[in-house]
């Protein structure tokens, strides 16, 4: 596989800037490990679809004697992807020094476990501002049917319980980020909560009154993955088990018609998530890691 030469180029690291004209082979390195990479692999198919600047980042590549061996998407999120076999050492230097060439763009630096920390190392010194580190976040997934039975109330959310469900999204954000996400009416929070619910990508359970009761999306989905993420029992409602069966639920609507596989990242410290999750099913495949600026 040669690679064309990109608008940056590193010939000491073997890393670059790539275009659109690599876009598939930046997929195919992605689908060496569709779990671990799929946060990356759906920026970079949203990118083949409609172009690069409507994906909202760039694409960078590691290479080696013409061949491309790793990726970074690089957005609001960095997120590197280093397929098993790959100089993981070669690999963070080509990254880190994109990094430190472009400055920091993104709010996170997130993903498999060995690359986010092995470029953070790197990139301590030159990009400050960091809020915390979560070094020791599992990666798990289920490819079956949940082990629990599942929420009948949980459904696919409407554009009519906008609403309800965005602020739902804030209040989880805010306690698992530490500060709200949101930036008045049409801003980019807002607009992801809306585009997460037309894409048929946002679960809820809801109260008579619509207050939303248990909420998760599908945050990313690409290579048959499709990754859960704010997952949320609104404190009213905790305890009660609703997590368990909601994730049933979502787990079953989701391999039924999203993708086969479902996977989710969490906090090694939330031992109540871990036992829920592992209960509705899921095992651990990895480990992710999140850099928070």
């Amino acid at each position: 596989m040669v690679l064309r030469r990109a608008s940056l180029l590193d010939e000491r690291t073997g890393g670059r800037v790539l275009d659109e004209r690599d876009l598939r082979s930046a997929l195919d390195v992605c689908a060496q490990d569709p779990v671990g990479s799929v946060l990356a692999s759906t920026r970079i198919e949203q990118a083949i679809s409609g172009g690069l600047r409507r994906a909202g980042g760039e694409v960078w590549g590691y290479s080696s004697e013409g061949q491309l061996l790793a990726v970074a998407w690089s957005g609001a999120n960095l997120v590197p992807v280093v397929p098993p076999g790959v100089d993981l050492d070669l690999a963070c230097d080509a990254f880190a020094e994109l990094g430190r060439r472009q400055g920091r763009r993104c709010s996170s630096l997130v993903g498999p476990a060995d690359a986010v920390l092995g470029v953070w190392r790197r990139l301590r010194a030159a990009w400050p501002g960091v809020r915390e580190v979560r070094d020791d976040q599992p990666s798990m997934v289920i490819d079956h049917a949940p082990a629990v039975g599942v929420d009948p109330l949980v459904r696919r959310s409407g554009l009519d319980e906008l609403d309800h469900v965005l602020p739902a999204c804030v209040r989880m954000f805010t306690e698992e980020v530490g500060y709200s996400p949101a930036s008045g009416p049409g801003g980019p929070y807002e607009t992801r909560v809306r585009t997460l619910v037309t894409q048929g990508r946002s679960f809820v359970r809801t109260d008579t009154s619509g207050e939303v009761m248990f909420k998760a999306e599908l945050g990313a989905v690409a290579g048959g993955v499709a990754q859960v993420q704010g997952v949320w029992v609104a404190p009213a409602w905790r305890g009660q088990r609703l997590s368990e069966a909601g994730m049933a639920a979502v787990v079953e609507q989701t391999r039924a018609h999203v993708a086969p596989v479902v996977s989710l990242y969490v906090n090694a410290y939330n031992a109540r998530a871990l036992a829920a999750y592992r209960r509705v099913g899921f095992r651990q495949v990895g480990s992710y890691a999140t850099v928070l600026f």
